[in-house]
């Protein structure tokens, strides 16, 4: 099954622009922005995750750097 789409109107740099409008095909666009959001989205909530994990009082569990390493691969698998 397809993926909803919804048409947003926002406002991107001229420079940025002129860079998707000559290095992207046309049709091709929405993929590629829709990509690119992706990965800035997961890189905020990642570090939205790591300051929550700073603020947390160290009395807390601590984890191995093994089961850091498994979570984070985890995490990675699941996108």
């Amino acid at each position: 099954m397809g993926r909803s789409t919804r048409k947003l109107n926002f406002i991107i740099e001229e420079d940025v622009s002129r860079d998707l409008e000559s290095l992207v095909p046309l049709g091709q666009r929405s993929k590629v922005v829709n990509q690119a959001l992706r990965k800035e989205l997961e890189l905020i909530r990642r570090k939205k995750v790591l300051e929550k994990l700073h603020a947390t009082p160290s009395s807390k569990k601590r984890f191995s750097n093994r089961e850091i390493v498994e979570g984070l691969a985890k995490d990675r698998r699941s996108h």
